[in-house]
């Protein structure tokens, strides 16, 4: 069994996380505090991958960044940015695909809190950056985890998507759910059954973790 398309997979992932961390942060927390006329119309588009059909977002990614296409020759031409059939387009469209599963968590987090915490912080002279760092985000860290999880098991899973904008290039663009697809057709249901398996058992393990640490399992188990 080839190990190259789930190391490919797991970098994805981890990648696509840690940028979706730092870009659904100030996205949920505006969500959760404004009240401005525009909030239903970014929360239906930050929704979208919810039920859009991932091929529709791969197909429009493949148009927009197509050397074809004015956006994608610009990007080529000038800054050496080429995002179909490459491994930064993956990273690209995952984070597209994956924002609602890190977004909508800490969003609730946020939602969740009480106000005075935010007004106390203020009154000892913090600043909106310190506050949301050093009081608010430590105080919905069962969110955040969430939102972490989720965002990476749906990368580790993601097809549609991957396969409409980055093809299938061995050690480029060739992730493990793509591989499965390829033992398939291939007929090789042992090799198939392998990644299935692996990626199957980290799924599990990773959600279990989330449910075993947000439900306090481990601070009742060491009492």
């Amino acid at each position: 069994m080839d190990w190259q398309p789930l190391v490919l997979t797991f970098k994805l992932a981890l990648i696509t996380t840690l940028l979706l961390l730092v870009i659904a942060i100030p996205i949920a927390y505006w969500l959760a505090h404004t009240k401005s006329r525009i909030k239903p119309i970014l929360e239906t588009l930050v929704s979208m991958p919810l039920v859009l059909p991932p091929t529709v977002l791969g197909f429009y990614l493949l148009v927009v960044f197509s050397p074809a296409n004015p956006l994608g020759n610009w990007l080529n031409e000038h800054l050496g940015i080429r995002l179909i059939f490459s491994f930064e387009g993956l990273i690209f469209a995952s984070i597209l695909y994956s924002l609602p599963f890190m977004v909508h968590p800490i969003q609730a987090g946020f939602s969740n809190l009480a106000s005075s915490l935010t007004e106390a912080s203020y009154v000892l002279g913090k600043s909106k950056i310190t506050t949301l760092f050093k009081v608010l985000l430590p105080n919905i860290k069962p969110s955040l985890l969430t939102g972490i999880v989720l965002a990476f098991a749906h990368t580790i899973g993601e097809f549609g998507v991957v396969l409409m904008i980055g093809g299938n290039i061995p050690g480029k663009t060739k992730v493990a759910s793509i591989a499965i697809y390829d033992e398939v057709e291939a007929l090789n249901y042992d090799t198939a059954n392998w990644y299935s398996l692996i990626l199957f058992a980290i799924s599990f393990i990773i959600l279990l973790m989330v449910y075993v640490i947000n439900g306090g399992y481990l601070k009742r188990f060491w009492k």
